[in-house]
């Protein structure tokens, strides 16, 4: 018998379409289990759908997700709400099919952290500083409120409010942009984002990290006592999407303007 979990925006219009998808599912003989689902369907936006892998994020390896989205198309979703049952009748009659789209992580003191968007160094209290090694090799000194290294899915999210470039969907790449570099005749770093190949690595040594955090989507962390922070695609970890409706990337894009 299979398992299932939804996962709703906390809103009227997205419990309703989650009380609807609970029918369905359970008219059919599917059992609702919130610890253990084979498949989680996602209500809402993409705030939704990435609050939703990270609750799951311990079993990436047979949970695959479902979303409908309950505001504009969004990247992590096929359908809108007004769509519902073409939704459900596409799973229900099996009509899908699987994309795994990768995950960041960053090691930091000897802990990972997982991210669907990005991951972010920031510090709002002082200047931070850090020499930026690419692959072992030291590619710049950097000074700045701190630096954000996002996945293909989030090149469209805060590395886009940062003016970093979108990276199309197919692409296997990941980007690192500045955030509020500091650039004069004594400081200098690239001062644009950068488009790095999939198995780069990214390493951020500082002296000190006094007041910085460190961003994973919508999570954050202290690192005050670290020195260093590696960030780089998962190398056993990707999330497993059902995808459905033939929507164009670049339609999806263009719902951002």
């Amino acid at each position: 018998m299979k398992q299932f979990a939804i996962v709703a925006r906390p809103d009227e219009a997205s419990g309703a379409i989650q009380k609807l998808i609970k029918e369905k599912l359970q008219a059919v003989g599917y059992q609702e289990n919130e610890q253990e689902p084979d498949v989680v369907f996602v209500v809402g936006g993409d705030g939704t759908f990435i609050y939703a892998v990270h609750q799951y994020l311990d079993q990436l390896a047979r949970v695959q997700f479902y979303g409908i989205h309950t505001g504009t198309f969004g990247f992590f979703t096929d359908y809108h709400d007004a769509n519902v049952n073409a939704f459900m009748d596409a799973y229900l009659q099996d009509k899908l099919h699987e994309v795994r789209y990768p995950l960041l992580c960053a090691h930091v003191n000897e802990k990972s952290y997982y991210a669907i968007n990005e991951v972010r160094i920031e510090n709002a209290s002082r200047t931070q500083v850090m020499d930026v090694y690419l692959n072992d090799q030291l590619f710049e000194t950097y000074r700045g409120s701190g630096m954000l290294v996002c996945t293909q899915l989030g090149s469209t999210a805060y590395n886009r409010s940062l003016g970093g470039a979108i990276i199309q969907d197919g692409l296997e790449a990941i980007e690192m942009t500045e955030i509020a570099g500091i650039h004069h005749n004594k400081y200098r770093s690239l001062g644009s984002s950068i488009v790095l190949k999939k198995d780069t690595t990214i390493q951020f040594d500082s002296e000190n990290y006094q007041g910085a955090l460190l961003g994973v989507d919508a999570k954050v962390y202290p690192i005050e006592k670290a020195t260093k922070v590696i960030i780089e695609v998962a190398r056993n970890q990707h999330v497993r999407m059902l995808k459905g409706n033939s929507i164009s990337y670049f339609e999806r894009l263009h719902s951002l303007f």
